[in-house]
């Protein structure tokens, strides 16, 4: 079993002053020979690796802090801090720290760091005004002490020397008695010094000063000093929100007292920096950074001593889930996890994906799927904070559980049918709960978190979940607002306007547009399962209704779905929106608008210029052909006119290539009817003269008996492919060597087939080619 007193996790500070951690393992002080000195090595725990190996230099300063921490700078803005698991195992680095120092390890700091003018006038400084000088801790003199604190301010070395002064004295504890009896004076002008001498004390910014001022018998009295700030006519009153108005309630009783003693000091620290003391300025934003870690590492160890108290944890899920609950306990106990889950983000990933773990593994899932359907709203709004923070930590973990419902329960109480649900019902005018429940949805439907490697198949399986069991709740408040063709039609023969789509609800229209915004995600990432569905419910005819909307935002949104779609240059999408006239709503919005220049105008045109530039010709064909007189007359942009330019290039490339077809097929007649006249020039010796050019053959038979010898050697290299039936098949290019027959006048082509039998058959082939078919073996008629 290895020694727990040398188990620490080590951390660094990053550029935004988070403490980052860099693993856990055990801590050893040794030489290295490389280092040339003694060495603090930390091995990870997990698998032997190094950690850290940092040299114990002479003139690092190293500060104890809370008993179990070590903090110390190796370069400038690099600073690294030994988290320990017990006291035992601090002291004892500590020790060798100062060992090796040369310092008396009764100290919380072996030195400061200063620059080098401050080191040149210490040295020459004699060994007695090492220390500073405190005044009598007088209530005459508590000017005098706010002037030394106040000026020490601005020097590392002078407030090193005033913080081991004030430690050494017991000098805070005498400073807070003063403060009792000048409240009990209502000694003005003594409080008011008390303020700038606390004040100053807090930037010294030491730890050790910190556990003292912060301790439970000290840290109301510090809460009272900080309350007469000179510049306030009368007092702020702190100490009574903090004892009266801020109630501390144990959802649960907490038996370990020391947790609870955590708890109330973090709380109270955490107000003191946030709320009393003022925002410091540019020159004092670093007085206070210690404060900062010190409130860090407290919530660090007040969620790992929750999170080791597995009985704890268990009976607040149990009371979560039970339904005799009362409203207002389960109300406290969704704030407990809301808390807890917030303190949690100061864990580092290693911590976090511990602390969610656990949480998954006690049910919090099934808790928060219980509670996000209740009534109460400040529950559920809690409910969904939890939700938010796990779906930022693992997507993966909340599809994993959701995918396991539906053979569990029914479709309506699914988890992600109760988000859907809760984003659809959302109270809010502004939908702010439905717009972080959105983005919530976005994430775990995106296929980019998907590609885990250790499910591979993630991606299809909880897309056909998502498809078959909640895409219809997602889409039921946009089917419901619009109307298909018909209906609308029909309703708008039985009055003189009526507007197919609900747009005087503006809640409703942002509801539609925050809809269409979802899937219109979906059409860019969901190649597969999306277009099946638009297909099959004709869902973008119906989100095409939403362009009669007087909700520009709204029109907008419909458009850019439609802009998605063609963008994907689909030709069952196009075919799609052929079939279905689909481009009418929004010409008709175009034309509707006017001469308007304006968001909507620019997307419509842009839409047809994407068309027109990737030249998709099947929308261009039936843009042109459907809509062209109504766009004709639009001049201010040349995008229609060159949609018809380019649907006219289109049609002469199709005319030019029947032509070429016909003019072959007529080629192929005369070829046919030059072979039979061949055959009866031959019998009476009568040579025929054809209307082909003369310039196209060869002048002689001699050249043509040259040019048939070269090809019969080119026939021969490539033997003929047998067809199917059994025959081969002949191909020759019509050259002008093999045009003239044996008396000089033009031959056709010759095609000619023979059967099995020996019959003559009709012939298919092309001009220019020779098919002869016939029984093995093969004999070429030359």
């Amino acid at each position: 079993m290895s020694d727990t007193r040398r188990r620490v996790k080590v951390y660094t500070l990053n550029e935004d002053r988070q403490w980052d951690d860099r693993g856990t393992g055990h801590v050893s002080s040794t030489f290295v020979e490389r280092l040339k000195g003694i060495s603090l090595l930390v091995r990870a725990e997990s698998d032997g690796s190094l950690l850290l190996e940092s040299k114990i230099s002479p003139n690092t300063a190293y500060q104890k802090q809370q008993d179990t921490l070590i903090v110390w700078s190796e370069a400038e803005n690099y600073d690294l801090a030994l988290s320990f698991q017990e006291k035992a195992g601090c002291d004892e680095i500590w020790e060798k720290i100062c060992q090796v120092q040369g310092k008396d390890p009764a100290l919380e700091i072996t030195q400061d760091p200063i620059d080098e003018s401050e080191e040149e006038r210490f040295e020459e400084m004699p060994e007695t005004s090492h220390l500073v000088e405190l005044p009598p801790c007088e209530l005459a003199r508590l000017e005098e002490i706010a002037d030394l604190v106040t000026s020490v301010l601005s020097s590392p070395i002078r407030r090193e020397k005033l913080a081991l002064a004030l430690m050494s004295e017991g000098y805070i504890k005498k400073l807070l008695q003063l403060f009792q009896v000048c409240e009990d004076l209502d000694n003005r002008e003594g409080l008011h010094h008390l303020y700038e001498i606390v004040r100053g004390v807090l930037f010294l910014n030491k730890a050790a000063l910190f556990e003292v001022m912060f301790s439970d018998d000290c840290i109301m009295d510090v809460v009272g000093c900080l309350e007469y700030d000179p510049a306030l006519v009368q007092p702020k009153r702190h100490r009574e929100f903090l004892t009266k108005t801020a109630k501390f309630k144990e959802v649960i009783p907490i038996t370990d007292s020391e947790l609870r003693q955590k708890i109330h000091q973090t709380y109270r620290v955490q107000y003191i920096q946030d709320i009393i003391l003022p925002t410091p300025s540019v020159f004092e934003e670093n007085f206070l950074s210690t404060l900062t870690s010190f409130i860090f590492f407290n919530k660090v160890e007040i969620v790992s001593m929750l999170q080791e108290d597995e009985k704890f944890l268990t009976e607040v899920f149990a009371q979560l889930t039970d339904e005799a609950t009362e409203d207002g306990k389960r109300r406290e106990l969704v704030n407990f996890f809301k808390e807890f889950c917030a303190f949690s983000q100061t864990l580092q990933p290693q911590n976090r994906d511990a602390f969610f773990k656990t949480l998954a593994n006690l049910g919090i899932l099934p808790a928060l799927e219980i509670v996000m359907g209740m009534d109460d709203l400040q529950v559920r709004a809690a409910a969904t904070d939890i939700f938010s923070y796990l779906v930022e930590f693992s997507p993966s973990m909340v599809r994993e559980f959701v995918m396991q419902e539906p053979q569990q329960t029914d479709d309506d109480v699914l988890l992600i049918n109760v988000v859907i649900k809760q984003m659809i019902c959302d109270s809010d005018p502004e939908l702010g709960g439905a717009v972080q429940l959105m983005g919530l949805l976005r994430t775990l439907i995106d296929p980019e978190n998907m590609l885990t490697p250790t499910n591979k198949t993630e991606k299809t399986e909880f897309l056909s979940f998502f498809y078959k069991y909640c895409m219809q709740v997602l889409t039921a408040p946009l089917l419901a607002n619009t109307v298909d063709e018909k209906k609308s039609k029909a309703l708008q023969e039985g009055s003189t306007k009526i507007n197919p789509v609900c747009p005087d609800n503006f809640q409703t229209a942002q509801l539609l547009a925050l809809i269409l915004e979802l899937l219109t995600f979906c059409v860019e990432h969901h190649t597969y399962h999306i277009k099946t569905y638009i297909m099959n419910k004709d869902l973008l005819r119906r989100i095409l209704v939403l362009m009669n909307s007087k909700h520009t935002f709204l029109a907008l949104c419909a458009l850019r779905f439609m802009r998605r779609i063609i963008g994907q240059k689909d030709e069952y999408y196009n075919r799609y929106i052929i079939k279905g006239n689909l481009f009418e709503p929004v010409i008709n919005t175009l034309l509707d608008n006017g001469t308007r220049y304006n968001l909507l105008n620019s997307a419509i045109i842009e839409l047809f210029e994407f068309i027109k530039v990737e030249d998709v010709k099947s929308l261009i064909a039936h843009i042109i052909d459907n809509y062209y007189k109504a766009l004709e007359s639009i001049e201010y942009v040349q995008t229609f006119k060159g949609l018809k330019g380019r649907y006219e290039q289109e049609k002469d490339r199709q005319t030019l290539r029947l032509n070429r077809y016909r003019r072959d097929a007529r080629t192929l007649d005369e070829d046919e009817e030059m072979w039979f006249h061949e055959d009866e020039d031959d019998d009476d010796g009568e040579a025929v003269e054809k209307s082909r050019p003369e310039e196209e053959f060869p002048e002689s038979y001699g050249k043509y008996m040259e040019t048939k010898k070269v090809k019969e050697s080119d026939d021969k290299e490539n033997f003929p492919k047998q067809t199917p039936t059994g025959s081969f098949k002949f191909t020759f290019s019509h050259s002008a060597g093999a045009a003239n027959g044996a008396n000089g006048k033009p031959a056709a082509s010759h095609a000619a087939s023979a059967s099995p039998n020996g019959s003559p058959a009709k012939s298919d082939a092309p001009s220019g080619t020779l098919v002869v078919k016939v029984s093995f073996p093969c004999q070429l008629p030359f």
